[in-house]
């Protein structure tokens, strides 16, 4: 949105990822616009609301064949919301160069309050289990980690994980994850939402490519191997504590 320079956008996206849309003139879940509906065709006063825009950049609508029929005569662009795995560029700038902005920030920044809570935050999981490192090998780095500093365990609302913080605002998860010493974690969202509010990052890779999809900033250190058992508990701890 940066990059972009429009006199006036409006993002419409996931009611949990709105408060994150900061640099935005207005956020709207997809829900409140009918763009969810079945019946797309019906849904007139969405239609109305799209017909408003001078321009309409869409990774939402890109797979859906009865949404793109419905706006063919609207200044629509659909792009894919997954780079290819030849690409040869990180997501943000594959994602910048699509909507043909000329330059986009390095490195993604959220603006929260920094505090020193003093503790580390590991948070096992992911999108997919293919790219979670095991949760035996993390239990044992928190207990190497412990003797150094309290550690700290995070996960979703759906992840099973006892007596783990739960913050389901992202917002609020982010300032929670601005007072860490450092977060430990598999290539998530969380991961880089630790990693746009500076706290230190440890992110493990696996088989997920780091040159498109790891955090960025000078406070992330990754640690990236073809098979995930590959990284040594010993590796992390080493990262976590230099």
């Amino acid at each position: 949105m940066e990059a972009l320079q429009a006199g006036y956008t409006e993002v419409w996206a996931a009611s949990q990822n709105l408060v994150l849309a900061r640099l935005a003139d207005r956020a709207r879940s997809i829900a409140s616009t009918g763009l969810d509906m079945l019946e797309f065709n019906a849904n007139q006063q969405s239609m109305q609301q799209l017909r408003g825009f001078d321009s309409i950049i869409s990774w939402y609508g890109a797979n859906r064949p009865e949404f793109r029929a419905c706006v063919k005569d609207l200044p629509v662009e659909f792009f894919t919301a997954i780079p290819p795995d030849d690409c040869g560029m990180h997501a943000a700038d594959f994602f910048a160069a699509q909507v043909g902005a000329l330059s986009c920030p390095a490195i993604p920044h959220i603006e929260c309050p920094r505090g020193d809570g003093g503790f580390a935050v590991i948070h096992p999981f992911s999108g997919s289990p293919k790219k979670c490192w095991l949760l035996g090998r993390y239990q044992e780095l928190a207990r190497l980690i412990e003797p150094h500093m309290p550690v700290v365990w995070c996960a979703g609302p759906e992840e099973p994980l006892p007596d783990a913080v739960r913050i389901t605002d992202l917002y609020e998860l982010a300032c929670w994850l601005a007072t860490a010493r450092v977060y430990i974690g598999n290539d998530s969202g969380i991961t880089h939402l630790a990693a746009a509010v500076g706290t230190p990052v440890v992110a493990l890779f696996g088989p997920t490519d780091p040159h498109i999809w790891a955090p960025r900033g000078p406070q992330v250190r990754v640690i990236a191997k073809p098979a995930l058992e590959d990284i040594t508990v010993d590796e992390v701890l080493a990262a976590v504590l230099c």
